[in-house]
């Protein structure tokens, strides 16, 4: 009797299959090959797309402006267009000139409160030393005996006009500007001064009443007036040397009616321009006018305007009588 087998640790291998025919031990399966590690792909930076083409803006129709230019905006209750439509931003052009003038209105009117207030000041202390040379007799008698104080301050206010006409630095600097033209104040009131002393004291008040009455009327008439005399400042300069002119052959002739033609071409010419100067300070739908930095330079104007005026009525008075 055969003895059996002895147990082996062995593991015998499966039978044989069809269905899976690799039962037998394999070994592990390799890996694919992998590539090494690469950066991800870059491209060259572009530049970003151009913007889409705007219109430019266009004012709105003229349906909703007024005759002055001004935009007009429709009431709440017009429901003709309330879709959104692809057009052009509004025009604003017209607010911002609206605001400019706004602005320069108001600078105008601050210089004219400034050049105003100068001129004053001007005619207070010119009317304080007139008033000293009519009353104070001593001043009065020594005026009248000693004429070389009228020409030197003739030749002193003539150097002064030139130099805050001319001088651009000097008008326009404080406080230079303030120092000349108080110095050419007090030289023109004593000049007026010196000429006075040869008159009454009553045809110097009669004077000086019609001169502030003859101002104060064409201030409000240049004030007030259609007519721009600042067009016509050329023919105005032209008829003020003729009139000098004319005042050299007075002299020469000596004649009594052409002095009172003279006092009276005197007081016209003048006249027209107090009313031009005016004009020229107020600005606005003037052709010319002067820039609000020139304020010293306006006060001298109409003061000399008012000072000449006022020596013309002052010679006609001394004339009818």
């Amino acid at each position: 009797m055969d003895r059996p087998a002895a147990a082996s640790n062995e593991q015998l291998p499966p039978p044989y299959n069809e269905t899976y025919p690799q039962q037998y031990p394999q070994p592990y399966p390799q890996p694919y090959p992998q590539p090494y590690p690469q950066p991800y792909p870059q491209v060259h930076p572009q530049p970003y797309p151009p913007p889409y083409p705007q219109p430019f803006p266009q004012p709105y129709p003229n349906e909703t402006e007024n005759k002055t230019g001004v935009a007009v905006i429709p009431p709440t209750d017009h429901h003709d267009n309330i879709e959104m439509q692809d057009s052009a931003p509004p025009h604003y052009t017209q607010a911002f000139e609206d605001v400019n003038c706004f602005s320069e209105a108001v600078i105008r009117r601050a210089f004219v409160r400034k050049v105003y207030l100068t001129l004053v000041v001007q005619l207070l202390i010119t009317v304080g030393i007139i008033c000293a040379f009519i009353y104070w007799d001593t001043l009065r008698k020594w005026a009248r005996g000693t004429p070389w104080f009228t020409y030197t301050m003739m030749a002193a206010t003539l150097v002064l006009i030139v130099v805050l006409s001319c001088c651009g630095d000097v008008r326009r600097k404080v406080p230079l500007n303030f120092i000349f033209l108080g110095l050419f104040t007090i030289t023109e009131g004593l000049l007026l001064g010196s000429v006075t002393v040869f008159y009454s004291a009553e045809a110097v008040l009669w004077a000086v009443g019609a001169t502030a009455l003859v101002s104060f009327a064409l201030s409000l008439f240049a004030m007030q007036s259609k007519w721009d005399f600042t067009a016509a400042s050329g023919s105005i300069w032209a008829i003020c040397w003729t009139l000098v002119s004319f005042g050299l052959l007075c002299a020469i002739l000596r004649s009594q009616y052409l002095y009172i033609v003279y006092a009276s071409l005197g007081t016209l010419v003048f006249s027209i321009y107090l009313v031009m100067d005016t004009q020229l300070i107020l600005g606005g739908k003037h052709k010319y006018s002067i820039s609000p930095e020139e304020y010293i330079f306006a006060a001298l104007n109409l003061y000399l305007d008012i000072i000449t005026i006022f020596l013309m009525i002052l010679q006609l008075i001394g004339l009818s009588r």
